[in-house]
């Protein structure tokens, strides 16, 4: 007996598991966090907006209530915003999705993701961006964030490899790394780099910190 299958029909039902992932995270995301629970990365709703913890740091005067001053940004306006909250206290969490997606290229007004299951493709505007443009390279990973079924930001992998295309010439012999100078790289960036590094050479940076990390 011959199974003849209806591959169009096979396709609209297939779930990736990261899809699967997503909508959970979707969920679980719209609770409320106390700041026992606040991290680097995780997003919050405040003054209407989705924000991202970028540092928590937790004060214990000597007298009074401990405090958590945080500092997050506005996923939305990028701006960088201050908050102190008062320990125990909780904030609703942000209804955002994360999705694992690779960088294809940018056509000048936008720059363009693909699922590498699902094979959907995501136009994502310049507003968006922020600081990752400086370290997208075509065919990385990245995490695309969504807000409202709208992409909001774009994070990077933490390292990536990039090539000096402009640099003061590099001094033989200084391979110890003593001292740094300014190089910018192929995606635009600007990374202070070891003495000894020359215009072609690829060097890998920390996007985290836009630090060298090293070289092929």
């Amino acid at each position: 007996m011959v199974l003849f299958l209806d591959l169009g029909f096979t396709n609209k039902i297939q779930c990736s598991l990261s899809k699967i992932r997503c909508f959970i995270s979707y969920f679980l995301k719209m609770e409320n966090y106390s700041t026992s629970q606040f991290k680097n990365g995780l997003k919050l709703m405040l003054g209407g907006n989705p924000c991202s913890i970028i540092s928590n740091e937790i004060r214990k005067p000597g007298k009074g209530q401990a405090s958590n001053r945080v500092k997050l940004k506005d996923l939305i306006t990028g701006k960088t915003l201050e908050k102190t909250f008062k320990s125990g206290e909780s904030v609703e969490g942000a209804d955002v999705m994360e999705l694992d997606l690779q960088y294809l290229y940018n056509d000048g007004s936008e720059w363009n993701f693909m699922d590498p299951e699902s094979f959907e493709q995501y136009a994502i505007g310049d507003t968006s961006m922020d600081d990752a443009r400086g370290y997208l390279v075509e065919q990385d990973m990245c995490v695309v964030t969504l807000w409202n079924n709208n992409p909001i930001s774009v994070t990077p992998p933490n390292h990536v490899m990039l090539e000096v295309v402009n640099t003061d010439p590099g001094l033989k012999g200084d391979t110890a790394g003593t001292g740094g100078k300014p190089a910018t790289m192929n995606t635009g960036v600007v990374v202070q780099v070891p003495l000894f590094i020359s215009i072609g050479e690829k060097v890998k940076v920390d996007t985290r910190t836009n630090e060298y990390a090293g070289r092929t």
